[in-house]
């Protein structure tokens, strides 16, 4: 009987924890994205923070209309942000979302132990900026897992 308990309470406590955490929609005028439930979201003068409530990293969220910015500065522009010395190379092109031009980086500062992934939709003269924070070594593993399930789900409206 005892083992018969046992059984069951570990495999419902396998059950129980293997559940995939809640989503909720955090919606602006102009894009939505999914976050983890359990997340908060600030938004400081249009630039709109989530982030777990330890707070070992966050998704950083920025438009901009009327950005007279040509392609040929995207790259520059986001190597930029980050005083990254690195080729121009490493900056991806990913293709097209709903017209938009899509860019990504990814960038590990050593110096501040973060690593960042960054986004960058452009259309005409609206870009959106969307970037991952977070702390080295909470990157692997479950955090990795959550804040690239948030950023993948990044939707314009428009």
């Amino acid at each position: 009987m005892k083992k018969s308990f046992l059984i069951a309470a570990f495999l419902l406590s396998i059950f129980t924890f293997s559940q995939k955490l809640g989503t909720e929609l955090y919606e602006s005028e102009n894009y939505s994205i999914k976050m983890p439930d359990l997340w908060k979201a600030t938004n400081d003068e249009g630039i709109v923070n989530i982030f777990p409530t330890n707070q070992i990293g966050a998704i950083t969220i920025s438009e901009y209309h009327g950005l007279d910015l040509p392609k040929e500065e995207v790259k520059k522009f986001i190597l930029a942000l980050y005083n990254s010395p690195e080729d121009e190379k490493k900056v991806k092109n990913t293709g097209n979302k709903k017209g938009y031009s899509e860019y990504q980086y990814d960038y590990l500062d050593e110096k501040e132990n973060l690593y960042w992934v960054t986004k960058v939709y452009q259309k005409n003269k609206d870009l959106y900026l969307i970037s991952i924070n977070c702390q080295q070594k909470h990157w692997n593993g479950n955090y990795k897992m959550l804040f690239s399930e948030a950023f993948e789900s990044f939707k314009i409206k428009k």
